[in-house]
């Protein structure tokens, strides 16, 4: 099943930075915020990760937890963490299995080469499962209050 806005969440099963197996559902009744990147200790997503960083009590304060999904192994997953001190969860898809089922894992170029890898996104799942909001081809600058905005507005 295709992750598709309106209806529900393609639910899954991931280990986390932590160790633990992580599911989807294990969150209703809350807000998830479910975002994709690349590559952990790269620019672009060390910033998108610290800017989440930077927000998470505002996002706590609206019943929404953060989860952040890229290909790497725990063990990297872990030490981005720690780097950079993330309070959300890392999940670990290195058969990019859920990237698949979001519709993020994507043939990329760069630098005139070609590879398969995962298209910057973020997926706002409401407290009942149903995906309510995606940004593909995300940009880093701005997103994080872009998506804090959204959940806010819901919520008046």
């Amino acid at each position: 099943m295709a992750a598709e806005v309106g209806k529900p969440a393609p639910d899954f099963e991931l280990t986390a930075d932590t160790g633990e197996k992580v599911k989807l559902s294990d969150f209703k009744g809350k807000y998830v915020v479910l975002y994709f990147y690349p590559k952990d200790m790269t620019p672009g997503c060390t910033t998108e990760a610290c800017d989440f960083r930077d927000k998470y009590e505002s996002f706590q304060e609206l019943d929404a937890v953060i989860l952040g999904v890229s290909p790497d192994p725990q063990e990297r997953h872990q030490k981005f963490k720690e780097k950079h001190g993330l309070p959300f969860l890392l999940l670990v898809d290195e058969d990019h299995k859920v990237a698949e089922q979001y519709g993020v894992w994507k043939l990329k170029k760069n630098f005139g080469k070609e590879y398969m890898g995962i298209e910057r996104s973020t997926f706002i799942i409401d407290k009942q499962g149903i995906l309510v909001k995606e940004w593909r081809k995300v940009k880093v600058k701005g997103h994080v209050e872009e998506a804090l905005t959204f959940i806010q507005n819901r919520e008046e």
